[in-house]
């Protein structure tokens, strides 16, 4: 029988290394790289490029009938700026706007409140969708004219149309994907009708809430500019769809275009400013966003 031979054991030792300086552990991004992470500025460029591009076709055109350059609808819209004009169209647009937008917003929460609570208040929402959300807000203008004459109740009652249905659904969407366990938490703390709505449901379902206002404004604001060129027609009077009206009959197609390009800036602002803020500071904080 062999003798079991043992393996060698090596002595141990430690050797200390010299401290690593000659790179910094943390560097500074290049400059560029820290530019470009910037939303404002690449959403900027873009802004430039497509000016540039349209500058390049209206020369190319060379009509200012059928499209007036950059430059020209720039100098126009200042002019509308600084003579007050289009300041007094964008202030009567958005007065009008607030009031239908919330209006309709609190009428959306109203009924999805009810469809979460009542099985017949989910068949009211239901049939109520499938009827009213294919029909365009601005089908209904002819009605409104008749229940309510030339002012600023239609307007108003084509902008709740607008908002409702979308917001509604959206909403009742968001709710129905509210996981079982926050319910059980709910209802285990004694929440019952508004305050379960408000202090379960909303917070959990926030992300589809703001895509249905989101997409609420996008409507209301679009069915705001097209209804106030018929009313602009019929009474002389509106915001920006008016004085869009107004211009081209004249043959003013810079300030039409100043016109348009003042409700693509409107839309930019709410956007970036308004619902970016607001899921910046609920969604995205609370980590039910990206």
């Amino acid at each position: 029988m062999s003798a079991i031979i043992d393996p060698p054991v090596r002595p141990e030792y430690e050797r200390p290394l010299a401290a690593f300086t000659e790179v910094p552990v943390e560097r500074a991004l290049p400059l560029a790289t820290r530019l470009w992470a910037q939303g404002w500025l690449r959403k900027g460029v873009i802004l430039v490029v497509l000016a540039v591009l349209w500058e390049l076709a209206a020369r190319w055109q060379d009509n200012d009938l059928l499209l007036p350059t950059f430059l020209a609808t720039a100098r126009a819209m200042v002019e509308g700026l600084a003579s007050g004009e289009l300041v007094e169209k964008v202030r009567i647009s958005l007065a009008v706007l607030l009031q239908g937008y919330v209006a309709g917003v609190l009428l959306a929460f109203a009924l999805t409140t009810l469809a979460v609570s009542t099985q017949i208040g989910r068949d009211l929402l239901g049939t109520l969708t499938s009827m009213f959300n294919p029909l365009p807000a601005i089908a209904l203008l002819p009605l409104a004219l008749l229940w309510f004459g030339l002012g600023r109740g239609s307007l108003v009652f084509v902008l709740m149309h607008s908002v409702l249905w979308p917001l509604a659904l959206n909403t009742y969407a968001g709710f129905q994907g509210v996981p079982e366990t926050l319910r059980m938490a709910g209802r285990n703390y004694g929440l019952k009708g508004l305050r379960y709505v408000l202090q379960i449901l909303v917070p959990a379902a926030l992300p589809a809430i703001l895509s249905g206002l989101k997409i609420g404004w996008a409507f209301a604001w679009r069915t705001l500019i097209a209804a106030e060129l018929v009313f602009g027609a019929s009474s002389g009077k509106g915001g920006l769809g008016w004085y869009i009206f107004q211009n081209r009959n004249e043959l003013y197609t810079d300030r039409v275009f100043a016109g348009l390009a003042m409700v693509v800036l409107i839309g930019l602002a709410v956007e970036s400013l308004g619902f970016a803020t607001l899921e910046r500071l609920t969604v995205r904080r609370w980590g039910q966003q990206r």
